[in-house]
């Protein structure tokens, strides 16, 4: 990927948004992370980490970092803003590492400049349908263990993928067991909707749900009546063990005689 970087750098100089500064590209030379290796080329900042064994993505990236090579390092998470100041960034490599979260608010401030983002040789199962919103760049996302399901579909309809690597976008599992170790795309061009697999599995959720509790009121309905009937029970007997009213007369009457 670099050697394609420095060759169309060469070329051209691109922009975004505007002109990309000239000034102060020594300053951001010597304020280079120490984990990393800042050169300019054609007028443009290349920021260059790869191979530093990095967990995390620096935080003191040079503000004016239009190229940002962080390939085959030990990153596991992109959190939300990781790239919020870099407003001139166009191509973000990070391949090659152990990614296997990335938050939803993870590209927020680059959606507009970036042009290219390659994360493909991750551990990347899921993604959150709000992490692309909005970006416009070629993305690369094989070889990743991707879990096929109503979300991904949703989040690749909305990506521009790279079409040298969309075939290597490869269901590593699936909602339905017989698409794993199909590319997504294959599975999703034969008619395929994942999305349907998410509402049937929903409905019968909410049919178990439902019948749980349409259960237990019916127990509670029956349990209430027995418990009701037994007391009724009960106190028919207590009453029926009482004296009667001319019973009560009767012996009122002896006691009254003797007397």
């Amino acid at each position: 990927m670099e050697r394609s970087v420095e060759a169309s750098f060469l070329q051209e100089e691109p922009t975004v948004g505007g002109t990309i500064p000239s000034a102060g590209y020594n300053a951001s030379v010597m304020a280079c992370p120490l984990s990393c290796h800042c050169i300019e080329k054609s007028g443009l900042m290349v920021v260059q980490c790869m191979s530093r064994n990095l967990e995390k993505i620096p935080p003191d990236l040079p503000r004016d970092t239009v190229v940002l090579l962080l390939a085959a390092n030990h990153i596991t998470h992109i959190p939300n803003h990781a790239f919020r100041e870099l407003h001139y960034l166009q191509e973000l490599d990070l391949s090659d590492n152990d990614i296997e979260a990335v938050d939803m608010g993870a590209f927020q401030g680059v959606s507009d400049s970036l042009l290219v983002l390659d994360l493909s040789n991750n551990h990347i199962q899921s993604v959150p349908k709000e992490a692309f919103a909005r970006l416009r760049a070629k993305i690369s996302l094989s070889n990743n263990p991707w879990h096929c399901e109503c979300t991904l579909q949703e989040v690749l309809r909305e990506l521009r993928l790279d079409p040298e690597t969309v075939n290597e976008v490869i269901c590593h599992t699936a909602v339905q067991e017989e698409y794993a170790g199909k590319p997504v795309i294959q599975v999703l061009d034969s008619g395929i909707n994942f999305c349907n697999f998410h509402h049937k599995t929903t409905d019968v959720a909410m049919f178990v749900t439902m019948f749980g509790w349409f259960t237990m009121v019916i127990a509670y309905v029956i349990y209430y009546v027995r418990h009701n009937q037994e007391d009724a029970r009960r106190h028919l007997e207590y009453l029926k063990s009482l004296p009667s009213n001319s019973q009560i007369s009767k012996d009122f009457d002896t006691i009254s005689t003797v007397l």
